[in-house]
């Protein structure tokens, strides 16, 4: 069965339609428990359609630039089984630790450790705000990313990729899982608080990535993993706040009644002088 599994994820790549299927039938599936078991009760401009058509424009921009980064993916996995580079070749490591390495190498470094450097650098901040000025987080905001913010994150993918010494099959399994995880973490459902926080002990649960899209600092700086929690506990980034005090949006950089305007938010980072504003009033649009 193992086999199987293995066999499957090492040509998913090469099938897009299988892939988007995964990604269209998680976010269906938690955009109908959105509505039966909402977190929030959020309050959208016009409606959630129209929120949903700008968050998936970003979606499929980000979606085009990684799989051009799969040519890249590819090869260095490939130059890593060849070279014998990286943590799995270097401990000849069996198939099953072959995946477990792969899975948390990756999600340190494509989840936890880039996410961490884009909260620390102002010029990187500049590009992820546009995922933190969506004022009403649900399962469409997981793949909110600036082009320039994708293609970040897609140099941090090939850098874990590198470290582990990843298979290809170890690679897919992780991108489905991350998917699934981006999703499940920004939908707007709210499980019971024992089961939401037994989960926060090991992945990351909504309510605890919600604190993350909390308006103000420190807040906004906490709580940066992808799927799991251990790096923001390991590392001391790791905060707790009632889903009834959180509200979403920023304090500053960005006027809150643009965050769904598309144009605005693909030129905003090239603006001057946006990590000085103390007041979003003082942008100029």
């Amino acid at each position: 069965m193992l086999d199987n599994l293995v066999n499957y994820f090492q040509f998913l790549e090469q099938k897009p339609v299988e892939r988007f299927i995964f990604l269209v039938s998680g976010m269906l599936l938690l955009w109908i428990l959105e509505g039966a078991m909402p977190l929030l009760t959020l309050t959208y401009r016009k409606n959630k359609a129209k929120h949903a058509a700008v968050n998936l424009s970003f979606t499929l921009i980000h979606l085009i630039i990684h799989t051009g980064f799969a040519v890249f993916i590819v090869f260095l996995s490939d130059w890593t089984k060849v070279q014998g580079f990286g943590i799995i070749r270097w401990i000849d490591a069996s198939l099953v630790a072959s995946i477990i390495i792969t899975i948390f190498v990756l999600d340190f470094f494509a989840g936890w450790f880039v996410h961490f450097i884009e909260h620390q650098f102002s010029f990187l901040w500049r590009f992820h705000i546009i995922h933190h000025t969506d004022n009403n987080v649900d399962v469409t905001t997981g793949l909110r990313h600036h082009p320039v913010e994708s293609v970040l994150r897609g140099l941090f993918f090939l850098a874990g990729v590198l470290v582990a010494g990843a298979p290809m099959y170890a690679v897919m399994i992780f991108q489905t899982l991350l998917v699934l995880a981006v999703q499940f973490t920004h939908a707007n459902i709210s499980l019971p608080k024992w089961l939401d926080q037994t989960l926060s002990y090991i992945i990351v649960s909504p309510n605890m990535h919600k604190v993350h899209h909390h308006y103000k600092q420190p807040f906004t700086d906490s709580n940066y993993g992808a799927v799991f929690s251990i790096w923001d506990r390991a590392f001391r980034t790791f905060r707790k706040l009632e889903p009834k005090n959180i509200k979403y949006g920023l304090d500053r950089y960005y006027y809150n009644d643009q965050d769904e305007n598309l144009v605005q938010l693909l030129k905003h980072p090239f603006k001057r002088g946006i990590e000085k504003i103390q007041n979003p009033d003082e942008l100029d649009f």
